[in-house]
C-alpha cells in the first residue's frame, strides 16, 4: 500500500521539472493522475502533447494509473476539464498539485505589459483555473474528513523580491495569497491548501542569467558537469507526498520550502511592532514615533537572498 494509495490527483506542469517529479512519485505511491502540460517553451511560447503523454505513458508502462491533459492552464475550460477528467476517469478527486509556470524575466523598467500579464496569467490564474472547480467539486460532497489537498507553487522569488522578476515575483507572491484565503475558506469541507517555495534546477531556472540566481540555486549549462544530486527536483516531491497524503491534515495555510536536502516552514506575516493613538495621526508625532519604534527593526532593505546584507 502506497502512502496516497487509491487517491486521485492533477498535477500541473507535471511533465518536466519539479512536476514530473512529483507525477512519478506520485503515481509509484499508488495515486492515479490527471498530468497537465502545455508542453511549451520556459517562456509560454508553443504547445506539444507530447511530454504529458509521455509521462503518462511512462506511469502505465511501470503498472501506474496516469492520464495526460496538454492544455493552457491559463483557461479557465482547462481547469474545469482537468477536474471533470478525474471525477469521470477514476469516481473522484483527492488532491490539486499547481507546479504549471513560465518566466519573462525583466527589470521592471524594461518589462513590457504583453510579458506582466502572461505570467501572472499562467501562473496566477494558472492556480484559479484549477481550484475553483476543485472547490467546487469538494464542497458538494459535503465531507469534513475527507483529506483533500491543494498544493500551490509560490517561490522565494517572491517571497524575498527578486529584482529581475516582478511580473514573476507579483504572481507568485498572489499564490501565497490565495493559498491563505483557500485554507480559510475550504476548512469545513476536509481542505488543507498549502504553498511550497521550491529549490531546484529545472528548465526555467535555467534560464535566469547566473548572476541573477540565488547563489544555493546556480545552475550549470548543458555543457557543464551534471546537476548535483541537492539541486535534484526529484528533492521536492517527497514534501509534496506528505501534503497529499493524510497524515498531513494538520498542517494548512501555511507556505513550507524544500531545496536540496533541507525543507523548512515560513512564518505566517504578523505585526511585530504597533504604534496607537487617542486620535487622527499628527505627521510630526508619527514619524517621531516610527523612527523610534519601527527603525531598529526595519531600517533599509529587508533581508534577502537578492542582495548582501547591509550593514
Amino acid at each position: 500500500m502506497g502512502v496516497i494509495d487509491g487517491r486521485v490527483a492533477i498535477i500541473t506542469g507535471g511533465a518536466r521539472g519539479i512536476g514530473a517529479s512529483i507525477s512519478r512519485l506520485f503515481a509509484g505511491a499508488g495515486a492515479s493522475l490527471v498530468i497537465n502540460d502545455l508542453g511549451g517553451s520556459p517562456d509560454g511560447t508553443g504547445d506539444d502533447e507530447g511530454p504529458a503523454k509521455q509521462i503518462a505513458d511512462e506511469i502505465v508502462a511501470l503498472g501506474g494509473t496516469a492520464v495526460a491533459d496538454g492544455g493552457d492552464i491559463g483557461e479557465v475550460t482547462t481547469g474545469e476539464r482537468l477536474v471533470r477528467t478525474a471525477v469521470d476517469q477514476f469516481g473522484k478527486l483527492d488532491i490539486v498539485v499547481n507546479v504549471a509556470g513560465i518566466l519573462r524575466d525583466r527589470m521592471i523598467f524594461n518589462l513590457a505589459e504583453a510579458d506582466w500579464d502572461e505570467v501572472i496569467r499562467v501562473h496566477l490564474k494558472g492556480h484559479y483555473s484549477t481550484a475553483r472547480p476543485a472547490a467546487a467539486y469538494w464542497r458538494e460532497q459535503r465531507n469534513p474528513r475527507g483529506h483533500y489537498r491543494i498544493i500551490n507553487f509560490t517561490s522565494v522569488s517572491g517571497l524575498e523580491g527578486s529584482p529581475g522578476q516582478p511580473n514573476y515575483a507579483a504572481a507568485k507572491m498572489g499564490v501565497v495569497g490565495l493559498t491563505y484565503s483557500l485554507a480559510h475558506a475550504l476548512a469545513r469541507y476536509g481542505v488543507t491548501a498549502n504553498a511550497i517555495s521550491p529549490g531546484a534546477a529545472t528548465r526555467l531556472t535555467a534560464t535566469v542569467p547566473a548572476d541573477r540566481q540565488v547563489p544555493a540555486d546556480r545552475q550549470v549549462t548543458p555543457d557543464d558537469a551534471p546537476v548535483p544530486a541537492e539541486m535534484s527536483p526529484d528533492n521536492v516531491a517527497p514534501l509534496a507526498l506528505y501534503l497529499a497524503s493524510e497524515r498531513s491534515d494538520w498542517l494548512t495555510g501555511r507556505v513550507v520550502s524544500a531545496m536540496g536536502f533541507e525543507v523548512g516552514i515560513y512564518q505566517n506575516p504578523e505585526v511585530i511592532r504597533q504604534l496607537s493613538s487617542p486620535g487622527p495621526w499628527q505627521f510630526d508625532e508619527l514619524a517621531a514615533l516610527m523612527e523610534r519604534s519601527f527603525r531598529p527593526v526595519a531600517n533599509g532593505l529587508p533581508p534577502s537572498v537578492f542582495h548582501p546584507a547591509q550593514p
